[in-house]
Formats: structure tokens, sequence, C-alpha cells
């Protein structure tokens, strides 16, 4: 009897023993799961913060390299601009000064003064106009330029004036010859050579102009 109680007694100790454990493992692989999980969950969020800040400062580079550009493209055009205002301006004053110079002596001159001033008159008259052709070629569209070539008609009149101011130096030489007073001689020698260098500068300008490359242009010359 005495065995048989012992036996009872070992067998249902070895169940609540092996409840206990079967229970324990169960919650300690419970735990591990959710602990896994929570570690999926952990890198999951990491990697997704992380992809974000890669595609922020993604994004950031773009907008800086997009403003960038735009900023350069204003700076060209800028300096496109001031290039042709300066142009502009440089012969207006060249021609201001040579304008006043002949008007100084026809002051002082009483035989051929009044021909020196009317010399003068003319490339007064002429002068602003010269101006303006010359920053509208200057800033023409780049686009246009391409496709059809520069501003002929621009640099037609601007020839047509060149022209003129070449006759104006002839009748200016010519009147030199007649000058009695050496210093307005001088004078007048030095402002012929400053409208001869002024129009050398305004050819080599149209020159370089009407030389520049265009799709039309290019197909005209192909099919000639």
């Amino acid at each position: 009897m005495k065995k048989i109680l012992l036996i009872t007694f070992l067998l249902g100790f070895g169940i609540v023993v092996q409840t206990q454990a079967v229970s324990s493992n169960s919650t300690q692989g419970n735990k591990t799961e959710q602990t896994d999980k929570n570690v999926v969950q952990g890198n999951q969020t990491r990697n997704a913060v992380q992809t974000q800040e890669k595609n922020k400062v993604k994004n950031q580079g773009e907008n800086t390299q997009i403003q960038t550009q735009e900023q350069t493209a204003v700076q060209t055009e800028d300096k496109k601009e001031n290039k042709g205002q300066n142009n502009a301006e440089s012969h207006r004053s060249a021609i201001a000064t040579f304008v006043q110079s002949l008007l100084s002596v026809a002051d002082r001159e009483g035989g051929i003064g009044q021909q020196v001033r009317v010399i003068a008159q003319q490339q007064n008259d002429i002068k602003d106009r010269s101006a303006d052709l010359i920053y509208a070629v200057e800033n023409r569209n780049k686009v246009k330029t391409f496709f059809i070539g520069t501003s002929y008609k621009n640099l037609g009149e601007l020839r047509s004036q060149m022209v003129q101011s070449r006759n104006q130096i002839e009748q200016l030489k010519q009147l030199v010859e007649k000058t009695e007073n050496v210093g307005d001689k001088t004078e007048l020698q030095n402002q012929i050579q400053a409208l001869e260098q002024e129009q050398t500068n305004i050819n080599n300008f149209i020159a370089q102009n009407e030389s520049q490359f265009s799709l039309f242009g290019w197909a005209v010359k192909l099919f000639r």
C-alpha cells in the first residue's frame, strides 16, 4: 500500500513539474517572439526614418541644383545685357566726345567752321541710333539667333551709318588742309583718328555678328 501511494505521489509530482516547465517554456517563447517582433518593427522604423532622411537630403540637393542653374541662367542674361549696354554706351560716349571737340574747333575757325559744325551735327544725330542698334544686336534672343541668324536688318542699318561716317572722315581730312591754326589742325587730326578707330570697332562688331552660326545659314550654304 505504501508503495502504491509513493508511486502515485511521484507521478503527480512529475506531472506538476512537467506542466510548469511547459508553461515556463511557452511564456519564454512568447516573450522571445514578442522581442523578435519588436526588433523587426524597430528595424523597419529605423530604415523608414533613414530612407526618409535620405530622400529629404536628395530633394534638398536637387532643389539646390535647380536654384543654382536658375541663378546661373539669370547671371548669364545679366552679363549679356550688361555687355550690350556697355558697348552701346561706349560708342555713344566716344561720338559725344568727337562732336564736342569738332564744335569747339568750329567756333574758333571762321572759314571751315560751318562745314565742321555740319559734320559734328550729323554724327550727333546718329550716335543714339547707332547705340540702340548695337544694344539690339547684342541682346538678340540666342535661340532665334541659333535658328535664323543674327539681326541682319539692324546690322545693315549700322553698316550704312559707317559708310556715312567714312564719307565724313574724308571731308574732315580735306578741311584739315584748309585749317590755318596749328592747334585746330592737330585737334581735327586727333578726332579723325578717334572716329576711324570707332569705325573699326563697329565694323569688327558687324563682321563678328554676321559670322555667327545659324541653322538657316548652314542650310542655305548646304543647298547652294
